[in-house]
């Protein structure tokens, strides 16, 4: 049975955590791209400015040589801010004008133009240079180069308010992802609880409210329309079963009192009472599994019941017939465990397995009945080394006229493991054949009832 409780949203946030990766994924693209954009158009402003400083050099260069490149180096270098590097040195290495002494150690001279090609970056102290280093014609080594400060300082800063803004939208989408599977699994939870009731065997459940007009509430319109269905169907087979068994019961008792007044063929007479008699039985089981069917899941008529004392009674009434076919039978019940059930159909269950054990197990078989607590349900495990039954029979054990082909000439109808589950579901108990090495073995979980103090 399955138990009426939310599932986690594995799915929906594994949905909607992917669906948020990939929007952030996206928008982390965009920033890098938007920031090697801005780093590009940047770096072309400083070699921009770095260009037009040459030019303004080369001019003055033209017309007046090394001495109006000094003057003009002098005069910028007193009014220099501290973006740009200037730097005019005659053959001995000596400066001649600049913004600063000497000649910086990773920059070598290439070329003798004033053009911005080959510009290459250097760092000196933390900052970042663009540089354009020239040996003029007689050996006069020319420096000028721009300050990438202002650059590195503008993508910091662009760098940081991209940062806060993944930080955003990555809150943001465990947000939005969140809400949306907390709100997709309350309506998924409202579907699978109507589930559980209906698997432990409500099928008149159906869920409260009016439906949404959207996906999840055609989902529940279909859901229901096949529930009434099913119940209309559920409905019909039982009341079919129900009249066979009650039409059925009638003439087959008058022809078993008329047998009775038969003389001169007893035997004959005593084999038709046998047959008759074994259907009737039959009719019966059937209409016991279709009474405590009807009233799986009302839970009315149910009354606290001392289910170890019932199984005793049922053990000492049976331990003659077990002692009687040669089993080596053994019960472990823990005193004082109650439930809230029917004492006759309890009764009814133990019969029937200790009946089935009685009829299929041979002389020094092994039988056990174990009942014992286990959190908030009472195990009941009956258990024995007889035949067992068929893998292939497992999956059906519990349906209605399910035998073994090797059980044909045993007498029964198949009905007893059909009634065992019928009564377990009445009783909201879980039913369920564990494996065993060996024959036969069957375990029920009542639902224990807590005594208040």
């Amino acid at each position: 049975m399955s138990s009426a409780r939310p599932i986690a949203a594995r799915a929906t946030l594994r949905l909607a955590a992917l669906m948020a990766l990939a929007v952030t994924l996206l928008s982390l693209a965009a920033m890098a791209l938007q920031y090697r954009l801005v780093e590009t158009r940047l770096m072309q402003a400083q070699q921009t400015l770095l260009t037009a400083d040459l030019n303004g050099l080369a001019a003055l260069y033209d017309q007046r040589r090394i001495i109006a490149l000094r003057q003009a180096i002098d005069y910028r270098a007193t009014a220099a801010t501290g973006d740009e590097m200037l730097l005019l040195m005659d053959r001995t290495g000596a400066a001649l004008a600049g913004t600063r002494p000497d000649w910086p150690r990773t920059l070598a001279p290439k070329g003798d133009t004033f053009t911005s090609d080959n510009a290459t970056i250097f760092t000196e102290g933390a900052t970042r240079w663009l540089a354009v280093a020239r040996e003029l014609p007689g050996g006069f080594p020319l420096l000028v180069a721009r300050s990438l400060q202002p650059v590195d300082d503008t993508l910091a800063a662009l760098k940081r308010g991209m940062l806060a803004l993944l930080a955003a939208l990555l809150v943001a989408g465990a947000l939005v992802g969140g809400l949306a599977a907390r709100l997709v699994m309350t309506r998924i939870n409202r579907i699978n609880m109507l589930a559980d009731r209906v698997a432990d065997g409500a099928l008149d459940a159906r869920l409260p409210g009016p439906r949404s007009d959207d996906e999840f509430g055609l989902l529940e319109t279909h859901v229901h329309a096949m529930l009434d269905r099913i119940e209309n169907l559920n409905r019909a087979t039982h009341r079919l079963s129900d009249t066979i068994a009650h039409e059925l019961r009638t003439p087959l008792n008058r022809m078993l009192q008329k047998l009775s007044k038969i003389e001169g063929q007893s035997d004959l007479a005593a084999d038709l009472k046998a047959e008759m008699r074994q259907a009737i039985r039959m009719f019966d089981s059937l209409l016991d599994i279709s009474r405590a069917e009807a009233d799986q899941g009302t839970g009315g008529g149910l009354v606290p019941v001392d289910l170890s004392a019932t199984a005793s009674e049922v053990w000492d009434l049976y331990d003659p017939l077990l002692e009687d076919k040669g089993l080596i039978a053994q019960a472990r019940i823990t005193p004082g465990l109650t439930i809230l059930g029917d004492r006759n159909l309890i009764a009814q269950v133990l019969s029937n397995l200790l009946d089935n054990a009685i009829k299929y197990c041979a002389a020094g078989d092994h039988l056990t009945l174990d009942l014992t607590p286990q959190d908030d349900r009472i195990l009941m495990r009956v258990a024995d080394t007889g035949p067992g039954l068929p893998d292939a029979l497992k999956p059906e054990a519990f349906d209605r006229f399910t035998r073994a082909e090797r059980d044909r000439a045993t007498p029964g109808h198949g009905l007893g493991l059909a009634l065992v589950r019928a009564i377990a579901a009445r009783h909201g108990a879980r039913l369920t054949l564990p494996p065993t090495d060996k024959g036969f073995a069957l375990e029920i979980r009542w639902p224990r009832l807590q005594q208040s103090d």
